[in-house]
């Protein structure tokens, strides 16, 4: 750290602690380290991903240093302050409203000629800013040496090199963004980013907004340097907002036409291209490299394979097969028996000990053993293979590869009319839908995201997984890899399918242009994958806590009381059974018109998850071993395919469905997906089982 960067932080103590709150904002690039950031200062659990998108929404978090209450700001990932996309638009409106005591600008020290260019829009907001060099100890690592000092002078701004993956330089950091805030001193514009021409005009205008204009929310919030270069480029949210007089608007106009633009290239395009060329040629004179730029890396080896035009689908396919294989092949089924055996035989066990010694009468030990441990436990079963495979998956994210898989389905995904963009939000949606639905905001098209909102219910959530591996437990021991894998690509087929529906007659548009970073491959940390799939395995285990807990209760009640409330041993005769008769001719058709099948239909409304609680409880006990015996009693294997269809297609949750109605700010749209998701499940198990049973009879 240079001399003047200490000296700054020698006394944090002035700051006025106790009484006022530091509020500070993250502001940077996609995939710049900037929510690992945030976890390391604020102790979160936020999803950290080596992929952009990750970050859809702004986050806040707090903690103390020194003494100091310090509020966080994580803000989308953003590439400049252009508002085209909704995280952009997202993050600007934040800096505005929200007004942060400072910004930390982080940057990807390895590849510092693209992750400036926002800063140098950061700095005409002439706000306290400090600039965070990430991923400093990799650039060491490469031989480079960067000239610190050299880009502190350049862009009047204090500069600290860190790494936010290891935790260095992080409470150097906190010490000078104390130290600094304090100040109130607003950042310096770098030195001559525009030549004279440009730069002359900026100032004019600069000039005219100082003799005064209305614009909401604006006064006194933005410096007239950053309205006065939106100005110049066209910015059509500011010219929406600000409001200047008839001879300012006039002058304005006439000092742009003194510029004198090149061909085929307006404002913006302009002054974009004026800032690459400061920027490269700082970076030029202040970083030495030890290997010329077109030295090839082990990222570019690893792409040429990874990304190859041939190979690139095969391999992907090839690491979903695996990844299937050891969630649901002999590692995870070996897993899920043992932690079965440990809920049900040993808690269930001493449970049921603990009651009878109690003298309990019997409806309490039925609804403890028979609804609760039966129900919930069922489900908790799952729990190893849940872990398996969002700590597959989260490695892949943590190492790079999901950028590449966006990268790859673009071409498949334009043929339905969507970019490789639309594949980050898709993808989440095999985590859970709620926040692959809310992911959409990363796309920039309103039509796109109506249509990804279409088309991610039909991506196989991770709730929906104990319900296929309960079936296929009791039927295609065989082809567990085939059965689980095929129902995952028919997810993914019906999605496409969707789009191809929807796109044409109802969704037209142009598809929008797909520009993502490809970042360098990194080894997951430990640290970031315990997070991910730690909040993971929370959001399962506090689900089965709340709402399955619920819902088995209410399941065990209404099946062991009939509509006259008397207990009762036969289930056919319970309030159950009678609501599950009057909707179960519905599915006949479907080949699983039983009460029981339609009843844990019903019950997935709530939680995907319940289905499996609610056979648990509807098929009686002895484990997942004996309610996978009477499935196979009561269901074909043709007609086990038809019901595993069913789930997949049929409505999300009542949380999903929450998240689609936000996001599409449709009732009508809502109403509309709903519909559809209800009329392509049955029909498509309808045919499953009609079609299955057909050809069955031919072998």
């Amino acid at each position: 750290m240079s001399a003047s960067t200490t000296a700054l932080n020698k006394n944090t103590k002035s700051f006025n602690r106790g009484s006022k709150t530091l509020k500070i904002a993250l502001v940077g690039n996609p995939n710049c380290g900037k929510t690992t950031l945030f976890n390391e200062l604020t102790g979160s659990n936020q999803h950290v991903g080596n992929w952009p998108g990750v970050t859809v929404e702004k986050k806040e978090g707090s903690l103390r240093f020194r003494g100091v209450k310090i509020n966080i700001l994580d803000l989308p990932g953003i590439y400049s302050l252009s508002p085209y996309s909704s995280e952009e638009i997202v993050t600007r409106v934040s800096l505005i409203e929200d007004n942060p005591d400072l910004i930390i600008n982080i940057v990807d020290a390895t590849i510092l000629e693209r992750s400036l260019y926002l800063t140098t829009q950061l700095l005409e907001l002439q706000k306290p800013m400090i600039i965070a060099f990430n991923m400093t100890d990799v650039v060491e690592k490469k031989g480079d040496i960067i000239d610190y000092n050299k880009f502190r002078s350049e862009l009047n701004v204090p500069i600290v090199p860190i790494s936010a993956n290891k935790g260095i330089g992080v409470n150097e950091l906190l010490d000078l963004a104390i130290r600094y805030a304090e100040k109130k001193d607003g950042s310096k514009t770098a030195k001559k980013i525009y030549d004279d021409k440009v730069e002359n005009v900026i100032s004019k205008i600069e000039n005219e907004l100082s003799k005064g204009f209305n614009a909401e929310n604006l006064q006194n919030k933005m410096s007239l340097r950053w309205l006065a270069v939106k100005l110049f480029e066209n910015d059509e949210l500011l010219m929406q907002k600000i409001k200047l007089q008839k001879t300012q608007a006039e002058n304005i106009n006439l000092y742009k036409g003194t510029v004198g633009l090149p061909p085929h290239m307006d404002e913006q395009m302009l002054i974009a291209d004026q800032r690459y060329k400061y920027i490269y040629s700082l970076c030029a004179a202040a970083i030495k490299r030890k290997h010329a730029p077109e030295h090839i890396t082990l990222t570019d080896r690893i792409d040429r394979v990874i990304t190859n035009k041939f190979l690139a689908v095969p391999i992907f396919a090839v690491m979903m097969i695996f990844i299937f294989y050891v969630t649901f092949g002999p590692v995870g089924s070996f897993l899920r028996d043992q932690f079965e055996f440990l809920i049900k035989d040993v808690f269930g066990g001493f449970v049921l000990n603990l009651l009878t010694s109690l003298g309990a009468a019997a409806w309490s030990k039925s609804l403890i053993i028979d609804g609760i441990i039966e129900g919930v436990g069922s489900v908790i079963s799952f729990f190893p293979q849940v872990m398996i495979l969002f700590t597959l998956l989260s490695i892949l994210e943590d190492s790079g590869y999901m950028a590449r898989a966006a990268f790859i389905m673009d071409k498949l995904l334009r043929k339905v009319g969507l970019s490789g963009r639309a594949f980050v939000p898709l993808l989440m949606g095999f985590g859970c839908t709620v926040p692959a639905i809310l992911g959409t905001r990363i796309l920039e098209k309103e039509n796109d995201k109506k249509l990804t909102i279409l088309m991610i219910p039909f991506m196989s959530c991770s709730a929906k997984m104990p319900v296929y591996a309960m079936f296929i437990a009791a039927l295609f021991r065989e082809h567990q890899v085939l059965a689980i894998s095929s129902i995952y690509l028919l997810g993914i087929l019906v999605a496409v399918f969707t789009a191809m529906v929807f796109k044409g007659p109802v969704l037209r548009g142009e598809t929008a242009s797909f520009i993502m970073e490809l970042p360098a491959y990194r080894m997951p940390t430990l640290k970031n994958l315990c997070l991910h799939v730690g909040a993971r395995l929370k959001d399962f285990i506090v689900k089965a806590g709340t709402i399955l807990v619920a819902a088995t209760i209410v399941i065990w009640f209404l099946q062991s009381f009939n509509l006259s409330l008397q207990m009762i041993s036969d289930k056919s005769e319970s309030i159950l059974a009678s609501v599950g008769m009057a909707i179960a001719p519905v599915f006949s058709l479907c080949g699983f018109g039983d009460w029981r099948a339609a009843v844990s239909l019903l019950s997935g409304l709530i939680a995907k998850e319940s289905v499996v609680s609610t056979m648990a409880v509807l098929y009686g006990t002895g484990g997942l071993a004996g309610v996978s015996q009477v499935i196979a009693d009561q269901f074909s294997t043709i007609s086990a395919y038809a019901f595993m269809v069913f789930v997949l297609l049929y409505t999300p949750c009542v949380a999903a469905l929450s998240a689609m109605y936000k996001e599409l700010k449709s009732v009508k749209w809502t109403v509309l997906a709903l519909s559809y998701q209800l009329i392509l499940a049955w029909t498509a198990s309808m045919l499953v089982f009609q079609v299955g049973s057909a050809i069955s009879k031919f072998f």
